[in-house]
């Protein structure tokens, strides 16, 4: 099952952010959503995610669920390692975590503490975390901000290569990453 949402309203004060907003994210497609900033992209993600309440509508998503926020989110005093393996428990050994790390330019950083990495350091271990995680739908809020042009072009390979055939909802400013990975488009206007 895809993610069905269905009239959605949100609304902070007297700023309406969705007014009516509906759609059938389809099962194990990638769907950008791009717009205006403001236009309310990221308020969408949180609200299907369930982490703002709706004024109105409903959200119909299967979980579990992962993600990418726009701030990376990562505990500053652990190692990568172990910020993903909060995340995906036991399902993946320090090796294997290490070999990943290294699949996105990471080689020697699994028993860093964050703290010590780069701002583009941190949003690749950020990504991985969520990528590695088990999930029914993958929510991405500019998955790749920070990173220059040639760690971009190797970031976004190898998540097209473990987003397939996954439902994923990603938010991008960046047509070439919209059309990288993208299924479809929806383009949000300001309500």
């Amino acid at each position: 099952m895809g993610v069905i949402v269905s009239d959605l309203k949100k609304s902070y004060g007297n700023k309406v952010v969705l007014n009516g907003f509906s759609h059938k994210f389809p099962y194990g497609k990638v769907t950008a959503v791009t717009g205006q900033s403001g236009c309310g992209k990221s308020t969408l993600l949180s609200v299907i995610m369930g982490l703002l309440p709706p004024d109105s509508g409903t959200v119909q998503c299967p979980e579990p669920i992962s993600a990418v926020f726009q701030e990376d989110r990562l505990c500053e005093n652990l190692t990568s390692s172990a910020n993903i393996r909060l995340v995906t428990g036991k399902n993946y050994g320090l090796r294997e975590i290490a070999e990943q790390l290294s699949r996105i330019g990471l080689d020697g950083c699994e028993n860093k503490a964050v703290r010590e990495l780069s701002g583009g350091m941190k949003r690749r271990v950020a990504l991985l975390r969520a990528l590695m995680a088990d999930y029914e739908v993958l929510f991405l809020d500019e998955p790749f901000k920070g990173l220059d042009n040639e760690t971009k072009k190797l970031v976004m390979e190898y998540s097209k290569e473990k987003i397939k055939g996954k439902t994923v909802i990603f938010v991008t400013h960046d047509a070439a990453e919209r059309d990288f990975l993208s299924h479809e488009v929806i383009e949000m206007r300001m309500a």
